[in-house]
């Protein structure tokens, strides 16, 4: 499957946010979203999911122009940066809602193994996130939107989930963004910068200071961290 946002404009009280935006997701790749604070991630997180709504987009699947909001499809699953799992709700009850293998999920997660029945408010901020992400990954959906999933994860979870993407994205077209560049870069095959409004492909990191999104230092660190 190959998902494309085209031509995304969007406005708040006449002030230009999103000009002209450019993203390519497809099944077997994982895209990539970097740009500052309050360069419009979030917002084009949404404007994808179709909860919000801007002045002009065009998104096709395979081509094939979709009018209809994605989330009024049984194609998307969208992890938001707030938390959107009913707070009293036993886990039991949260993985049977969404029809996720509990199983699964502590394979990977030993940790909570007796933990079925715990409600979701009692769990930590970070487990809280982890559970979502979960969920979310391992949806039947075939569009997989990201919106800072490693924010607040400890660094055994973030590798953990780092290598479920890596699972995932063969069956589905994954988008990701998060202000922890380094993992975004670390695992993603196409990357896009939101610079000025605009979208820009990055198909070389030296890019990325070019167009002054990092410094020649970071830059020059996570080339080692790579080699």
């Amino acid at each position: 499957m190959t998902l494309e946002i085209d031509n995304i404009e969007l406005y708040f009280k006449e002030k230009s946010i999103l000009n002209g935006i450019y993203i390519k997701g497809e099944t077997g790749k994982i895209t990539g979203i970097l740009g500052s604070n309050g360069c419009g991630k979030s917002c084009l997180m949404n404007i994808i999911f179709g909860s919000l709504k801007p002045k002009y987009k065009l998104v096709r699947i395979n081509n094939k122009p979709i009018v209809k909001a994605l989330y009024k499809t049984n194609l998307v699953s969208y992890l938001p940066q707030h938390h959107f799992i009913p707070k009293t709700y036993k886990l039991s009850t949260v993985f049977n809602l969404f029809n996720v293998n509990w199983y699964d999920f502590i394979a990977y997660f030993k940790d909570f193994k007796e933990r079925k029945n715990t409600r979701f408010n009692h769990l930590s901020g970070g487990e809280q996130r982890l559970v979502e992400i979960f969920i979310v990954l391992k949806s039947d959906r075939r569009i997989i939107l990201l919106d800072e999933p490693f924010s607040h994860l400890s660094p055994l979870y973030v590798e953990t989930i780092k290598a479920i993407i890596q699972v995932e994205k063969h069956r589905k077209a994954i988008i990701i963004t998060d202000h922890m560049y380094e993992h975004i870069i670390a695992i993603s095959e196409n990357i896009y910068l939101l610079k000025n409004g605009h979208s820009k492909l990055v198909t070389d990191l030296k890019l990325l200071e070019t167009y002054q999104y990092l410094s020649h230092s970071s830059l020059s660190n996570i080339v080692k961290k790579e080699v």
